[in-house]
């Protein structure tokens, strides 16, 4: 069995999701941002989920408030801005530290199995990791990279 279904996060809520939940789905996660000129991208993600969620997509946004402040919005704020502004269903979690001391264990996974160029360090808000159902990171993609510019590898991914 893949570490990656050993993880565990927390929804804004404070309720646990574990990855092992997940087993046999591939799974999408992204640090997200509602104040960052690439906030659009939620739109392109709910898009992703809406389309492929029966095939069995899962999508983890990870609000994360480490590049400018671009993510402003509380535990208890961030699924309605999400909801109102972008019609997000998929799943969100606490806000989460990609990069330092207090990095998610996920984004530690993530960045030692799919580690950037230079480094492993996220770089920006919407940086994206792809996990296939068996839970190996397949993808890692650079925050410039839209959601319709990987559905390709989705589709792969749920075959």
């Amino acid at each position: 069995m893949s570490d990656f279904y050993n993880l565990k996060a927390k929804t804004p809520a404070g309720q646990e999701i574990s990855m092992a939940d997940f087993e046999g789905k591939p799974v999408l996660i992204v640090n997200t941002a509602t104040k960052c000129g690439l906030t659009p991208q939620f739109d392109g993600l709910e898009k992703l989920y809406q389309d492929y969620k029966e095939s069995g997509l899962v999508v983890l946004g990870f609000p994360c408030n480490q590049f400018a402040s671009q993510e402003p919005e509380t535990n208890d704020t961030i699924v309605e801005a999400c909801r109102i502004n972008h019609g997000v269903t998929f799943q969100l979690t606490e806000r989460a530290y990609v990069n330092g001391k207090n990095t998610h264990p996920i984004f530690k996974f993530l960045k030692k199995e799919k580690g950037g160029f230079p480094t492993s360090r996220i770089k920006w808000n919407f940086t994206k990791f792809l996990i296939d159902s068996k839970g190996k990171v397949v993808k890692r993609y650079a925050p410039t990279t839209t959601p319709d510019k990987i559905e390709d590898d989705i589709v792969l991914a749920l075959k």
